[in-house]
């Protein structure tokens, strides 16, 4: 089995590549000449210098494979035009998907998207059929290019969507901040921590995103998520615990933080600085995101088996080995 990964490089491409590796499957992945290799280390696989950007790059780049996995992306973060965002994520996707339908016998793709298209949920987890609402730059590049994945879909293409959400664990360094933040007595809550997060570990996203990729019916969108939705008190006492460091105590009004969140873009951005705390982080943090997987419980037989508790003890495990704690 051949599997092409685009994105391959970063925290979940190159998860799902270990796994298929271990399996038997011979790996491909796309990557940019300046993308940092790091985290292939180890990896049998064939590395392809491509941009998804760049439609002329990727050119007969699928048509020998089985199926290809479309993980290319760029994570929320402070001070990133939206145009860049639809850039990568609308104009990168529609670049690997028009290619992929050139082709008389074109391989099972996997898009890679995010629940988070459905921006903050109140009431019941949401499901697959919940109304899209997304409610910053990333979730609309995210919302944009599901999209026109589902119009490649309709067109014929055999293409499944998961949405996985919140990852952590071995290899990440987006969530990394978090910990160290909670280790050096630095965080605070929004509100007390009284919403809600659904943090996925990262082995079992991989499980239900391959699920997907092999048996997920085409055209379909499938929640991957952890067992349980955690308020965001739950979530930093955990890591405290696994850091054996104190449980955050302290608190801020949303609207305060908001400020202050605004504040320090203003200074940061001259500088070309991230700052410490931006107004979609607070928003992260003050707002509810609970998903219901059970869609691919019933039909894939996803069922998440790391707990927060284990989840977060592994994480920590492996940032420590690494010297990143």
């Amino acid at each position: 089995m051949k599997v092409m990964i685009t994105g391959i490089t970063g925290f979940v491409g190159s998860s799902l590549a270990r796994t298929l590796a271990a399996e038997g499957a011979e790996i491909f992945g796309l990557a940019r000449n300046t993308a940092d290799l790091g985290r292939l280390a180890g990896l049998k696989a064939t590395v392809i210098e491509a941009d998804v950007t760049v439609r002329e790059s990727l050119d007969g780049i699928f048509d020998w494979v089985d199926y290809v996995i479309h993980a290319a992306g760029r994570l929320g973060e402070a001070g990133v035009p939206e145009a860049d965002y639809h850039y990568l994520h609308v104009d990168g996707t529609n670049n690997v998907l028009a290619e992929i339908e050139k082709l008389d016998s074109p391989p099972r793709v996997l898009y890679v998207g995010s629940p988070g298209v459905l921006g903050p949920i109140a009431g019941k987890p949401a499901d697959e059929t919940a109304v899209i609402a997304p409610s910053n730059a990333y979730e609309r590049s995210k919302a944009a290019a599901e999209m026109l994945v589902q119009v490649y879909a309709n067109a014929g293409l055999p293409i499944v969507i998961a949405r996985p959400e919140f990852m952590y664990g071995p290899r990440d360094t987006h969530v990394l901040g978090l910990f160290r933040a909670i280790q050096q007595g630095r965080f605070f809550y929004i509100d007390h921590g009284r919403h809600t997060c659904h943090p996925t570990y990262i082995d079992d996203a991989v499980d239900g995103m391959l699920r997907c990729m092999r048996d997920g019916r085409a055209g379909e969108i499938y929640h991957i998520a952890g067992p349980d939705c955690l308020t965001f008190t739950e979530l930093a006492t955990t890591i405290a615990a696994a850091l054996d460091a104190p449980s955050p105590h302290r608190s801020l009004p949303r609207p305060l933080a908001m400020t202050g969140a605004a504040v320090l873009e203003l200074i940061t951005r001259p500088l070309g600085k991230k700052p410490p705390l931006s107004r979609d982080g607070v928003a992260f943090f003050s707002e509810d995101r609970c998903f219901s997987w059970q869609k691919a419980h019933k039909e894939l037989g996803y069922t998440p088996q790391f707990d927060l508790k284990s989840g977060v003890w592994e994480t920590v495990t492996w940032y420590k080995k690494e010297g990143l704690l």
